[in-house]
């Protein structure tokens, strides 16, 4: 619901809700929430709700720990599976330091900062997500064990793709809370799932993606089985990825695709440790259709970047590296710069890679640059990066690249 400060105040007065969750989000883009009542209301909106940062990873220490939390009144959004009787609302918030200064690892801060920065060129960028996830089955204590819910395939259906039903919740969950679903199945592994959401602009995308995880976990959860997004769960099979659509239109009806593909293809490498930033990111990359080298070509699923067949408004660019344990804020963000920076230098596109590079000899995998194959080389090279480096407080940058 895009509402007002006001709107938000009369909302929850003439809906009977009891609590107001505040969501923000770690460094790493792991969701937490202070909850207040109505009649804190007023004061979260025209001073911020005071609260300890110092546990909160990469926040820093117990030194100047004070942080306000700051509603944005626009992303409100009810929590469907709460009771109707005593509702229960979440709005995402900005993070300040006590006399209203900007906290430097308020990652969303940082993706709204790129969104300025295209502004100001004439540009913007709509993104999309698309992220799998494993379906687990739990315990008699219900703790998550390493036993698929199914062993179906891509696209099977019921009997042998079980997870049907939950990813029907799931959808119908999400469209209650303003998100539109487009698509969901079962994917390659044993109990892997993808349901794909609407395009939107960059910051709405970005809380969306945060607030898809907590819903599969919760309706999972509710499901008697956990919901798993790391990368590689389990040995010998398809990883998860988070695959990214970018599109971007620009002044006058340009076209800047070509500059924007360029612009991440050049900084690709440099920014890996924040597309992929845990160890078990390195285990998938290069197998089971997740990419291993900087390319691209037209509806290749080999690449790490591909161009759909699409015309029109769903024109765009796929992102095929990243993984669900990234923080979409920071990559979104980076992604943003990245293209910035190919239409601003007009960088040249390379050549297509228009093969399939998971059958190819190596003498011409040799042609092309990797991504990184360890989570250190990652870190080491954004560490490096003058590109990274002009773009990210050095808080965040120090909370990805020290191991």
């Amino acid at each position: 619901m895009k509402c007002t400060p006001e709107e938000v105040i009369q909302y929850v007065e003439e809906e009977n809700v009891k609590f107001i969750r505040l969501a923000f989000c770690d460094v790493y883009g792991q969701q937490k929430n202070l909850s207040i009542m109505p009649g804190e209301l007023r004061r979260a909106f025209s001073q911020g709700m005071a609260f300890d940062a110092s546990a909160i990873a990469g926040f820093g220490g117990a030194v100047r720990s004070d942080l306000f939390l700051r509603p944005d009144s626009a992303t409100l959004a009810g929590l469907p599976w709460r009771p109707e009787n005593g509702r229960v609302v979440r709005m995402f918030c900005g993070i300040t330091r006590p006399d209203g200064s900007v906290f430097e690892a308020d990652t969303r801060h940082l993706l709204q900062q790129a969104i300025e920065d295209a502004q100001n060129l004439g540009y913007s960028f709509s993104f999309g997500a698309e992220m799998e996830f494993y379906l687990f089955k739990t315990d008699e204590n219900g703790e998550p064990t390493q036993e698929p819910y199914d062993h179906a395939g891509y696209m099977d259906i019921a009997p042998a793709d079980k997870g049907e039903n939950v990813r029907r919740e799931i959808c119908l969950t999400l469209e209650q809370m303003g998100i539109r679903p487009e698509s969901s199945h079962h994917e390659e592994g044993p109990g892997q799932n993808e349901i794909d959401f609407r395009y939107s602009d960059a910051l709405t995308s970005a809380d969306d993606a945060i607030t898809f995880r907590s819903v599969v976990q919760t309706i999972a959860a509710r499901s008697g089985l956990w919901a798993d997004f790391s990368p590689k769960p389990l040995s010998g099979q398809p990883g998860s990825g988070l695959h990214i659509n970018l599109s971007v239109h620009g002044p006058d009806g340009s076209d800047p695709m070509p500059q924007v593909l360029a612009g991440i293809l050049r900084h690709a490498y440099d920014l890996t440790a924040f597309c992929n930033p845990c160890r078990d990111s390195y285990r998938r990359l290069g197998s089971s259709k997740a990419p291993g080298y900087i390319t691209w070509s037209s509806e290749n699923r080999s690449q790490l970047i591909r161009l759909p067949a699409a015309q029109g408004e769903y024109r765009r660019l796929e992102l095929r590296s990243p993984d669900p344990t990234a923080n979409p804020y920071i990559a979104f963000a980076l992604l943003i710069w990245a293209g910035l920076d190919g239409i601003v230098r007009d960088l040249p596109l390379p050549p297509s890679a228009d093969l399939n590079l998971y059958e190819a000899p190596a003498q011409v995998l040799a042609s092309f640059r990797r991504l990184p194959a360890t989570l250190e080389e990652a870190q080491s090279a954004a560490a490096k990066s003058p590109f990274i480096r002009s773009h990210l407080p050095a808080a965040i940058l120090s909370a990805y690249t020290q191991a």
